[in-house]
Order: structure tokens, then sequence, then C-alpha cells
């Protein structure tokens, strides 16, 4: 279970799952250098590129339904509350990080439709109430995806236990949002840096925080739309829960194949852009 300030801002083996996928496969020269994938891992890539593709498909809906663009939403939280979001959203994936680690031994992982059903009520609550209560939902919404991602980081054989995989979890969050789609700041995500060190996890909630409090500042300013709040909520919440359980997917599966196949992170990545990205013909 597809940012305005965003955009404005800035989207093998085992070796290789301790580390990011290097940046270097964006060079053009790695794309032209790559080897020719085996067909049954040529398939698992398109298949992420698919998943990367559909990711935001409920964004849109989202706003037609809230009547407006996502460059304008957080236009429309009062100015104290824009002035709080990267505080809220900081203070939300700490709370989120330690809950969602601590709870993974005393409740399994749930599939992606019941993770999206939870999201989904808990926005609908959240917007039927208006802003203080979508502030409130804010925390245990962004558990419960943080839950979904370390789910689906198991499920490709990672161990969200692990230092390393913790972190990896919260980097999902670097994606761009479903409100404000951009490919190029999501193929960034992918191919950011997470290296362990004495202070990672608040380094890396540091970095995400300002990203995501322009994502969840849109998610709030659907919430509160007078009148359908809770059906905005509700329907924002399930795009948002669609689009990071998706995002998920795509970034443990190429850390999956890579690890399953041996193959060169370069060559992977590059590969993966030329099907998400291909080059324009030239006239």
């Amino acid at each position: 279970m597809g940012g305005c300030g965003l955009a404005e801002t800035g989207r093998a083996a085992h070796l290789f799952v301790m580390n990011e996928l290097p940046t270097a496969a964006a060079n053009g020269a790695a794309a032209r250098t790559a080897q020719p994938l085996d067909p049954e891992s040529r398939a698992r890539l398109e298949e992420l590129a698919r998943r990367f593709h559909a990711a935001d498909g409920m964004g849109m809906q989202v706003l037609n339904l809230v009547g407006g663009r996502a460059e304008s939403l957080l236009d429309r939280l009062p100015a104290p509350v824009r002035g709080r979001l990267e505080e809220a959203t900081a203070k939300a994936l700490r709370v989120a990080s330690e809950a969602a680690h601590r709870s993974r031994g005393r409740v399994g992982d749930g599939s992606d439709w019941l993770n999206t059903a939870v999201t989904t009520a808990m926005g609908a609550a959240g917007g039927a109430g208006g802003l203080p209560t979508a502030m409130a939902e804010l925390p245990v919404t962004t558990t419960v995806l943080l839950r979904a991602i370390q789910g689906i980081a198991a499920e490709h054989g990672f161990d969200p236990a692990e230092p390393q995989v913790r972190l990896q979890c919260l980097q999902v969050f670097g994606a761009a949002g479903p409100l404000a789609r951009d490919d190029g700041t999501d193929m960034a995500f992918l191919s950011a840096r997470v290296t362990l060190t004495g202070a990672t996890l608040h380094g890396l909630i540091s970095r995400l925080a300002p990203r995501l409090a322009t994502v969840l500042g849109q998610k709030l300013a659907a919430q509160t739309v007078p009148v359908i709040g809770a059906v905005a909520g509700a329907a924002t919440n399930y795009a948002f829960t669609t689009y990071y359980q998706e995002m998920a997917r795509v970034y443990f599966g190429l850390r999956g194949l890579a690890r399953d196949t041996g193959l060169d992170p370069d060559t992977l990545l590059a590969e993966f852009r030329l099907i998400v990205q291909p080059p324009r013909a030239v006239r």
C-alpha cells in the first residue's frame, strides 16, 4: 500500500548489503558499459521498475479530492504549524524508530492490506477532528509505516534488528512522497549512502526531517480540508502507505537482487535507471 518544498530544495554479496547503492551508478558511462543481465534478473528488475512507476498512483486522486496542487498545500496550514513541522517530523521519526524497533518482538509483521487498512482508519480519525487530531495522529501513522517498511525488509531476507538495516528502513522516508512525485528525488534516495557511526541514527533523522517535513505537511493540509476532512484523511493515508510500501519493495528488492546474484551494484542501478528513465531518441 506513487514535494513542494522538496522539489525546490532538492528526490554484493553481503558486503553490498552493508552499503547503499553507489551514486556512481547514475553515471551514463556506467550504463553504456553495463553487462547484459540474465533473463531472470532482468525480469526482477523490470518488476521493480513497474512498482517504482506505480507507487504514486493514488497521489493525483488525493489532489483532485482536496482541490489543490502539491505546491500549494502547505500554504493552507497556519504559519505556526508550518514553523514547527520540521521539529514535529524529527520527533515523529525518533518515536517511530524506537516504537517500531521495540514492537518487533511482540507483534508480527502485517500484510500490505492490513497496514493500509490500519493507516487509512487512522487517517480518517485524524482528519475528522481537524488539525489537532491530524497532528496527534502523525507519529502513530509514521510508526505503522516504519513497521511496514521493516516487514518488507524482513520479507527480502534482511534483519531489521541489525543496525544497518534499521537505518535503511528509515532511509525509505527519503523518497519524495506520493503527492509531489519526483523521479529524480526518488532515484537519489535509492542511491544515497548510509554508513554506521556513533551518531548515525540522530544524523540520519536530522537529514531526513527537512525533506519529510514538507511531505508530511502536505498530508496534514490534505487531512484538514473543511467538511471532507475524514475522507481526505483516509485517502491521504491510503496513498502514503501504498507509496512507501512500494518504495520499500523497490529499495530492498534492488539490494536483494544484488545479494542473490552477486551483480555489480553499479551495473544493477544503471540498468534500473535505463528501464525507469529510458534515453530519449535524438532527432
